[in-house]
C-alpha cells in the first residue's frame, strides 16, 4: 500500500455517538462529499444521549445517509478504494452498526478496511480544512467525551501531552446547562446565554493552574457551580434565578474552562517549541475559545488552525482522511474488525 493511488477514493463512515455520516474523500484532502444526519432533536427531551434509541437510528439511517454520500459525490460505489470507519472509542452499539456496513462494504467490493479512532478523526478535520497545514502542530482536542493535547509531529504520529484526570469539557458544559434549565445540547447554549453575561461575576476554580502538568480537570469546577446554584436556590426558593444571574453564571463558568484550555496550550507550546496550534472537537465551535486561543498563539509569534464550524462536529470526512493516511502508510484492518467503546489513543 506504499504506492497507493494519490487520488484514491475513501468512504468515510462515522457512528460513534448520535450523527450518523458518510463521506467520500479524494487523496486524503479533498471532500467531494459529506452526509451528516443528526439525531439532537430525538435526544433533546432527555437532555442527553440515550444510547439504544442512538443505535436504533442509526440502524435505520446508515444506508440512506452512504447512498447520498456516494450520489452528490458523483461517483459509483465501484470506484471506491477504500473504507474507513469509526472503531472507537463511543458507544459500542452505535459504533457497531458503522463497523458492520464497513465491513460488508469492503468485502463486497473486495477494496481495504481501515478502522479509525474518533479522536485521531477530529485531529485530521484541521487537515481538511487547510491544505496548506503540514506537522509539527499541537492539537487541542475538545468535545463532550475528550479533552487532551497532542503533539503531532508527522502524519500518523501522535504523543499525548496531557489529558483530562476526569471530566471533558464538553461534558461540564453538557452538565451545566442542564442545570441552568438551558436545554441540549450543552454547549452552544452556555455559549448564547454568556455573551450576555459577566465573565468575571463569579471566581469559579481553574484545577491545576500554575501546575507543571498538562493535564486537565473539569470536575472540581462542575462541583463549584453546582454548589453555588444550589446555595442560591435555597435563598431565592421557587422563584428561581433572575436571567441576568444566569446568564453571568454560565459567563464565568465559560471563562474558567478557557482560561484552563488556554494555559496549557501556552505552556505546550514552550515546552515543545512548536508554534502552530490547532483547535478540534465539538467544544472547538465555541467562539469565545477560537478567539482566546487564536490571540493567544498569535502573540507568541505561532499560527493558530481551528476547521470550519461543520468539521467540529462529528462527521465522515474526516474519518475518510485519516483512513486515507493510514492507508497510505501501509496499514489496514481485517475484517475482523470489531468496535472499542474504550478505545485510546495517542502515547
Amino acid at each position: 500500500m506504499k504506492d497507493m493511488n494519490p487520488d484514491a477514493l475513501v468512504l468515510g463512515i462515522e457512528t460513534s455517538c448520535d450523527e450518523t455520516a458518510a463521506a467520500v474523500v479524494r487523496g486524503g484532502r479533498e471532500v467531494l462529499s459529506s452526509v451528516i444526519s443528526s439525531q439532537v432533536d430525538l435526544h433533546q427531551k432527555y437532555g442527553g444521549v440515550v444510547p439504544e434509541v442512538a443505535s436504533r437510528n442509526h440502524l435505520e439511517r446508515i444506508l440512506p445517509v452512504i447512498d447520498e454520500a456516494i450520489s452528490l459525490a458523483g461517483v459509483g460505489l465501484s470506484q471506491i478504494d477504500a473504507v474507513a470507519v469509526t472503531h472507537g472509542p463511543g458507544l459500542v452499539g452505535s459504533l457497531l452498526v458503522g463497523v458492520s456496513v464497513a465491513k460488508a462494504v469492503a468485502f463486497a467490493l473486495q477494496i481495504p478496511l481501515i478502522g479509525v479512532n474518533h479522536v485521531e478523526g477530529h485531529i485530521y478535520a484541521n487537515f481538511l480544512a487547510f491544505p496548506e497545514l503540514k506537522p509539527p502542530l499541537i492539537c487541542l482536542t475538545v468535545s463532550g467525551g475528550h479533552t487532551a493535547l497532542f503533539a503531532v509531529q508527522q502524519l500518523g504520529q501522535y504523543e499525548m501531552l496531557g489529558q483530562t484526570r476526569d471530566d471533558a469539557a464538553g461534558e461540564a458544559f453538557d452538565k451545566i446547562a442542564r442545570v441552568l434549565g438551558l436545554g441540549y445540547p450543552g454547549g452552544p447554549e452556555v455559549e448564547r446565554v454568556a455573551r450576555e453575561g459577566d465573565p468575571e461575576a463569579y471566581d469559579f476554580p481553574r484545577a491545576l493552574s500554575g501546575e507543571t502538568t498538562l493535564d486537565f480537570s473539569f470536575s472540581g469546577l462542575k462541583t463549584a457551580v453546582l454548589n453555588h446554584l444550589n446555595q442560591r436556590r435555597q435563598k431565592v426558593g421557587v422563584a428561581g434565578l433572575v436571567p441576568g444571574e444566569i446568564a453571568d453564571i454560565a459567563a464565568s463558568f465559560q471563562a474558567a474552562i478557557i482560561d484552563a484550555l488556554e494555559e496549557k496550550v501556552i505552556f505546550a507550546m514552550e515546552r515543545t517549541g512548536i508554534n502552530q496550534v490547532a483547535l478540534s472537537g465539538g467544544v472547538a465551535a465555541n467562539r469565545a475559545l477560537r478567539e482566546r486561543l487564536q490571540r493567544s498563539t498569535e502573540l507568541r509569534g505561532g499560527q493558530f488552525f481551528a476547521p470550519p464550524f461543520d468539521y467540529t462536529t462529528d462527521n465522515a470526512a474526516m474519518i475518510a482522511a485519516a483512513g486515507f493516511h493510514r492507508l497510505a502508510a501501509g496499514e489496514r484492518s481485517e475484517l475482523s474488525l470489531n468496535a472499542i467503546p474504550g478505545l485510546q489513543f495517542g502515547n
